[in-house]
């Protein structure tokens, strides 16, 4: 697999492409006149129809076993020497590690529609049609002829019908009678969106034929730049485009189309100026701006304590040197606030990518990425690790920790682990930043079992793992002098530089740099952890799930003109429904879970609603098991303390903040905004609430119940329990007045709990630790979790045990385990059944390759290889 322009002009290209799920490479002709290169994304036809391809190497001479002539031709270009070879290797390792092949990466990383294929359509012929239709006329092809007839284009995917229903049976059937046509529809790629446009040409000296509203139209759009969109040509001059066009007739004028690029709206925001930093402040972006080449960093700051503002001080000199840097965020929800802060600093050189955005912006902001000239910030979530910016000077990973940075589904990748990868590719920095730093980055920083050297940052120890490829960064530049409290250190200058050689990659290679901010802004003290024992309220006679103290707490919120955050893990009103007569539980016809309870309002619909696969039913009267009246719902969720809220506190303004409310474009930012601006008095919401929030009015978090966090069934619940609780109470007390969290509880004594009340993540962390080690957990150990489902229950159970005696065997004498199989926690989802296989084994050892098994399992049975999993379900 080759990079390099041959000499001799090459007439034919090795493509990858992907058919099937199948990548295999190809080799196709280049057809005169079309100029192919090493990195090309093309259109190549393929069997019966046209796909997304890959260009992998030139050559001269076609393969030995075909003739010239027996060779099919390139259709076109899509995209330009895209993959430059340190990207390449990049999707390679990615590909490697995670065992899937390299086509379901390349389809991960690039924007939606790139790698596009024809598409098999049927379309209705309404001149063909009879005028009554037969009365043998099967059923089903009725029905497929009636969703036609109704349709206004009368033209489907077939993929799409058959998802409403119709079998392929009936499709032929209509084929034959000659009242439908099957046909493949070319691939359609993304393409750039285009606007009339109009530029003044003409100079200060006007023809002397132009009449006077003519020569007034003209002064218009000088004094506007010479330079506007028609519409906005139009209105602003209001003419009409005939007399624009007379006047490019004259030679005064230019109208044609332009690309306008297609961004996400946001506000009109006011610039602003690098704030003063504090000493620990000032020491972390100092050893940050005197790396320059591949290092790590760990910024260990408590909430609130300006890890964002070094993140933009650390921007900043890079950027005045040519250079790009790449801000990853966990959640959609937090890009809009951090954006924003982002783009009062940066203008129009941030960028936003994540997949809330249209295919069109998304497609936008990919190309601008590709511009070698143009440094740019792009802040996304974990797809944008893979942003192809080509002068790449710094990656940053806020609320590093997150388990929304591994992805669930094939490649099941991690974001951090990419990052660190891609950062010794591109030989820069990585700035890892969290309040609770994840294990696995807490022991690799700190160097367990290896050797310290002089200390960082705020007295703590700088680790210097084995010597790797890349010198330390202080060996080409000596300190800066410490800067004064208070100020911001000199930027040193950042000299733009090429990229470098493409390294081997070890796993952890990059030398570790750990920096300390344990102190808020402004020496504010963290919040007060208040811990109410919820048996005591039960004893007491309060069964609301709002306690004594947090009411109490509540009111003096709102008579000192205060804003709250209440905290609960579950969306929805109630966790399930059930039946006090016989103990049935409503679940879901689909999934081995319970219903969830919904009822937005207190007059509004009651819906049972299933979390797992969008399923919903009305709340029955009878129990439908012995018909009983008496149901109930149980446990809580955001639903149900919004209207306790409003039972018990009528004057207090409240505003949901989960996933069912941000499903719309902009309801994110819609919300956080309103709340800001103190359009309520509590923001009700879920993990969302921990995302690194900024919002300095909240003096009080309430966490309703802490227990849902605290008995997850996977291996990390603990660590997760104790981040999650942290960072939502580290919403508290970020402005000028004291804040002050309402732990609610029914196991007061839970190590997490006591961490968080003493605000202890170290010493936890340590235990963790230790736990993690005798039972060769990650980050102790390694994992790969198979994942087998189908819709069949026998079929998926035979595949488990057949590959269970495969991994066996593949597995011999090793040191790794298998566990299982056995069926998933929840062993029905979407109407397919789960089976589990975990291959367990010890740190520093390669993986096993399981890659094969997917040879062995059934066309009805799917297969996902998760390496190193977070989530057991």
């Amino acid at each position: 697999m080759g990079f390099g322009d041959s000499a001799i002009l090459p007439q034919w290209v090795n493509v990858l492409v992907d058919y099937g799920g199948q990548p295999a490479t190809y080799t196709y002709a280049i057809p005169a006149g079309l100029n192919v290169q090493v990195g090309d994304i093309l259109t190549v036809p393929f069997r019966h129809q046209s796909i997304g391809a890959i260009a992998l190497a030139l050559v001269t001479t076609p393969p030995a076993n075909l003739l010239p002539d027996q060779i099919r031709s390139v259709e076109g270009i899509v995209e330009q020497r895209f993959f430059a070879p340190p990207y390449w290797a990049l999707l390679q390792r990615v590909a490697d590690h995670y065992q899937v092949p390299l086509m379901q990466v390349l389809k991960t990383a690039l924007p939606p529609g790139l790698l596009a294929r024809s598409q098999r359509r049927l379309r209705l012929k309404r001149d063909r049609l009879p005028l009554a239709v037969p009365d043998a006329l099967p059923p089903g092809a009725i029905a497929l002829l009636d969703d036609l007839q109704r349709s206004r284009s009368a033209d489907y995917t077939w993929p799409y019908l058959q998802k409403r229903g119709h079998s392929y049976r009936a499709i032929q059937q209509l084929i034959q009678l000659g009242w439908v046509e099957s046909y493949l529809a070319p691939p359609q790629p993304p393409k750039t969106k285009q606007r009339q446009a109009v530029t003044l040409v003409c100079g200060d000296v006007l023809p002397s034929e132009l009449s006077p509203r003519q020569q007034d139209i003209l002064a218009t759009l000088r004094r506007q730049g010479g330079d506007l969109w028609l519409s906005d040509a139009l209105q602003l001059c209001q003419t009409t485009s005939p007399t624009l066009k007379r006047l490019t007739q004259a030679g005064c004028l230019v109208i044609e189309p332009r690309e306008q690029l297609r961004t996400e709206a946001g506000p009109t925001l006011t610039a602003d100026r690098p704030k003063p930093l504090t000493p620990d402040q000032a020491t972390a972006l100092n050893y940050i701006n005197r790396s320059q080449q591949g290092s790590q960093f760990l910024l260990h700051g408590v909430t609130g304590s300006g890890k964002t503002e070094v993140y933009l001080q650390a921007i900043a000199p890079r950027l005045a040197a040519g250079q790009s840097a790449l801000v990853l965020v966990p959640e959609i929800g937090l890009t809009p606030q951090l954006t924003d802060r982002f783009r009062r600093r940066f203008g129009d050189q941030v960028w936003v990518y994540h997949s809330g955005l249209s295919d069109g912006e998304r497609y936008d902001t990919w190309r601008q990425s590709l511009k070698p000239f143009k440094p740019l910030v792009i802040v996304g979530t974990r797809s944008a690790i893979f942003m192809p910016l080509p002068n790449l000077g710094l990656i940053i990973l806020d609320e590093e920790h997150d388990s929304s940075y591994k992805q669930d589904v094939a490649p099941c990748y991690h974001a951090r682990t990419v990052a660190r990868w891609r950062a010794e590719l591109e030989n820069c920095p990585l700035v890892l930043g969290s309040a609770t730093p994840s294990l696995e980055t807490w022991v690799q920083c700190q160097g367990l079992g290896k050797s310290q050297t002089e200390p960082v940052g705020s007295a703590l120890p700088t680790i210097s793992p084995k010597p790797t490829d890349f010198p330390a960064a202080e060996a080409h530049q000596s300190p800066s002098p410490p800067s004064k409290p208070g100020t911001s250190p000199p930027h040193p200058p950042i000299p733009p530089s090429p990229h470098s050689p493409i390294h081997p990659l070890s796993p952890h290679s990059l030398p570790w740099t750990y920096l300390s901010l344990p102190q808020r802004v402004q020496a504010q003290p963290l919040p007060e952890v208040n811990v109410i024992d919820m048996r005591e309220e039960l004893q007491d006679g309060n069964r609301s799930i709002l306690s004594r103290p947090l009411q109490t707490a509540l009111t003096q919120m709102k008579s000192d003109g205060n804003q709250g955050l209440l905290f609960i893990h579950r969306r929805g009103h109630s966790s399930f429904v059930s039946c006090r007569s016989c103990g049935h539980v409503m679940m879901c016809p689909h999934c081995d879970v319970s219903l969830s309870y919904h009822q937005p309002g207190a007059h509004s619909p009651m819906t049972l609603r299933c979390h797992y696969c969008g399923f919903s039913q009305g709340h029955p009267k009878h129990c439908p098991q012995c018909s009983s009246p008496y149901l109930k719902h149980f446990g809580s969720g955001t639903q149900r303390v919004v209207n306790a809220i409003a039972e018990t506190f009528p004057e207090l303004s409240c505003i949901r903040f989960d996933s069912d409310t941000t499903r719309t474009k902009g309801a994110h930012r819609a919300l956080l905004t309103r709340f800001a601006e103190g359009g309520a008095d509590l923001l009700v919401g879920t993990q969302m609430l921990t995302k690194g929030i900024d919002l300095p009015q909240v003096t009080l978090v309430g966490i309703i119940a802490a227990d849902g966090l605290l008995y997850m069934n996977d291996y990390w619940a603990s660590e997760r329990a104790l981040q999650m609780l942290i960072q939502v109470a580290g919403r508290a007390g970020r402005g000028r007045q004291p804040g002050q969290v309402m732990l609610q509880t029914y196991t007061p004594d839970h190590p997490v709990v006591e961490a968080v009340t003493r605000h202890a993540y170290e010493g936890f962390i340590a235990e963790e630790w230790a736990q993690r080690q005798m039972l060769q957990y990650p980050p102790a150990g390694q994992m790969i979790l198979l994942r087998l489902s189908s819709t069949e229950a026998e079929l998926v159970q035979q595949t488990a045990e057949r590959l269970a005696h495969d991994v066996t065997q593949l597995l011999g004498d090793s040191d790794y385990q298998l566990l299982g199989p056995a069926p998933a926690p929840i062993p029905r989802v979407a109407r397919r059944f789960r089976w589990h296989l975990l291959i367990k084994g010890p740190l520093h050892q390669p993986l096993p390759n399981v890659q094969g098994l997917k040879q062995h399992c059934p066309a009805a049975v799917s297969l996902t290889i998760d390496v190193d999993p977070l989530n057991l379900a």
